[in-house]
C-alpha cells in the first residue's frame, strides 16, 4: 500500500507564506498524479491543486496566482507553495495520489491524515 505523510502546516498571518510537503512511501509502482485537497469546518473537500507524474498541473481558481505546486518524482514527494494566504485559505489541507502499489494492482486512490493550516487576520 501507499502512504503518505504531510508536513508544513501551520498558523500564519493572512499575507504569509507556508510550504506544504508530502512524501508518499511503501510500495509503490507508479503515481500517476500527485495533489492537495482542502477542507473547511462545514465545507465539502475541494481541490487546491494537482500534478501529473508528467507535470501538468490542474488549480482551483481561488489559489491560482498564489499557490504552486511542484513535484520531486524521484522522491515520490509533491510540495505546495503557499503565498499572499488569506484566512478563506483555513482549513486542514489533504496531500493525495493515484497511482498503482505494484504492476498487477489496480489503481487505488490514496490520502494522508491532513495538516492544519491557519491564516489569522
Amino acid at each position: 500500500q501507499v502512504q503518505l505523510v504531510e508536513s508544513g502546516g501551520g498558523l500564519v498571518q493572512a499575507g504569509g507564506s507556508l510550504r506544504l510537503s508530502c512524501a508518499a512511501s511503501g510500495s509503490i509502482f507508479m503515481l500517476a498524479t500527485m495533489g492537495w485537497y482542502r477542507q473547511a469546518p462545514g465545507k465539502q473537500r475541494e481541490l487546491v491543486a494537482s500534478m501529473t507524474s508528467g507535470g501538468r498541473t490542474n488549480y482551483a481558481d481561488s489559489v491560482k496566482g498564489r499557490f504552486t505546486i511542484s513535484r520531486d518524482n524521484a522522491k515520490n514527494t509533491v510540495y505546495l507553495q503557499m503565498n499572499s494566504l488569506k484566512p478563506e485559505d483555513t482549513a486542514v489541507y489533504y496531500c493525495n495520489a493515484v497511482g498503482r502499489p505494484s504492476s498487477w494492482s489496480s489503481i487505488g486512490d490514496y490520502w494522508g491524515q491532513g495538516t492544519q493550516v491557519t491564516v489569522s487576520s
